[in-house]
């Protein structure tokens, strides 16, 4: 099998960017948290972005239909943003 390197900095594959993103990765900079893809010239940034794509983050499809990203997560009180705090 041949290995294509996203990010050649750290020795990033797609492949592991692919299991980061179904280990519930969805963006560039959480691939990043997980990988450190991302993090040092920045080139592979666009090629990582085009690997999620637009399907496949289960937290992508809830904000597409209009739900709150950070529902469900608990905040001490009055430490949520004010958008959060009105919608409650």
């Amino acid at each position: 099998m041949t290995r294509v390197y996203v990010c050649s900095c750290f020795g990033i594959t797609e492949t592991q960017v692919r299991e980061h993103a179904a280990a519930g990765a969805c963006t560039p900079r959480q691939i990043a948290s997980a990988s450190k893809a991302g993090t040092d010239c920045g080139s592979c940034v666009r090629r990582i972005q085009s690997l999620l794509g637009r399907g496949g983050c289960p937290r992508r499809e809830l904000l597409d239909q209009g739900a709150l990203a950070l529902a469900g997560l608990d905040a001490p009180e009055g430490m949520a943003p004010p958008a959060l705090r009105e919608a409650a």
